[in-house]
């Protein structure tokens, strides 16, 4: 899988983070309040950000080097899907091919790394935006908790065993706003144990709307990241 293909699955697949909104906060002990409020927020959030467009900027790096900085205007379609028309071609990421068994191990390894980071995307894709079905079932099972707010007005909402046993999911609300400020996720690929992790910090329209504005996608074992920065947001024909 080439890196343009790879910056196309997880753009896709990380954009419908920018669906998540908070619309009141909750009490501090029970937690249902705040599957009440996500639930509710996933329709508003959806229809309110299908009015806009966006930039959004792709960056993926291997052992610490950018490798490859992509930019696309972004709007939804009339099937309800984010349309992307690339600003700029990605840069070629190897200037030169290596011969041989030393070439074909090194052919051996990018299949390698890439078939890891299509099973983190497809993870990506049962993680963002949380299900709320598996939050309540979450919650009727034990394994949701509440942080009461911190001095910054942030309540903390954890999930263990969100969608297999070892992962978690935290939702950060801010109560003073009334909006999530952050999701970040922690699991891992089935396959080689790979360990995952997803960060999305998010941003506020001055409609009030709220919107992914940072995208950090990390794979360590692969040394692999990819960083998603959405901008310039306005109405469309506006």
């Amino acid at each position: 899988m080439s890196i343009g293909r790879f910056i196309a699955i997880i753009g896709f697949s990380l954009t419908v983070a920018s669906l998540i909104v908070a619309q009141q906060a909750a009490a501090p002990t029970g937690g249902t309040d705040h599957v009440a409020a996500i639930k509710q927020s996933l329709q508003k959030s959806a229809a309110a950000l299908r009015q806009y467009q966006w930039v959004e900027t792709t960056a993926v790096s291997i052992k610490g080097e950018e490798k490859s900085r992509t930019q696309a205007n972004c709007y939804y379609g009339a099937d309800g899907k984010v349309q992307k028309t690339p600003v700029a071609a990605a840069p070629a990421s190897d200037s030169k091919k290596q011969r041989g068994l030393r070439g074909k191990i090194v052919e051996n390894k990018k299949e390698e790394i890439s078939e890891s980071t299509k099973e983190a995307v497809a993870l990506v894709k049962q993680y963002v935006p949380p299900d709320p079905a598996r939050i309540q079932a979450a919650k009727d099972a034990g394994r949701l908790s509440v942080i009461p707010p911190d001095a910054k007005g942030l309540v903390v909402v954890v999930i263990k065993d969100y969608l297999k046993a070892g992962d978690s999911l935290t939702i950060n609300l801010n109560v003073a706003t009334n909006v999530i400020s952050g999701v970040t996720v922690a699991t891992f690929t089935d396959s080689a144990k790979d360990a995952v992790g997803l960060k999305v910090t998010f941003g506020s329209l001055p409609d009030g709307t709220v919107y992914a504005a940072t995208i950090h996608l990390d794979v360590a074992s692969q040394n692999l990241a990819v960083a998603i920065e959405n901008t310039g947001y306005k109405k469309v024909g506006g």
